[in-house]
């Protein structure tokens, strides 16, 4: 967490999804930064949006990796475009539902110390 993506992990952490939305152009985004990466304005304000969308693309791991308990296969982490606008990456559950163009709402899993999103299909 970082100055820039604290308020999203603070979302997060209220079970919500909020975006960027430009001041000046009024495109929403998803990272957060510090200035437009279509116009260039510093100005920017958070929007909550459903968290819904629709699947662009996915991809589905069947082997390890890093500290991924083996339990947790297969999964799938799929990139969503946000009906509120913006892109997001998060796992899919359940990871044999991925494909381009699923309708998805999310799903809240909490850590300690923070908050994962993640989809579902609906």
């Amino acid at each position: 967490m970082d100055e820039e993506s604290g308020p999203l992990w603070s979302a997060f952490s209220d079970h919500r999804v909020v975006v960027q939305e430009c001041g000046a152009c009024s495109r929403r985004r998803l990272e957060r930064m510090p200035a437009c990466p279509w116009c260039g304005s510093t100005e920017a304000h958070d929007v909550e949006v459903t968290g819904t969308g629709r699947v662009y693309s996915w991809v589905r791991t069947h082997r390890p990796l890093g500290s991924v308990p083996e339990e947790e296969l297969p999964y799938a982490v799929v990139t969503v475009d946000l009906d509120g606008g913006g892109r997001v990456f998060g796992r899919l559950e359940p990871p044999e539902a991925a494909v381009i163009g699923l309708a998805v709402g999310p799903t809240f899993v909490d850590h300690p110390g923070w908050t994962e999103l993640r989809f579902t299909a609906r």
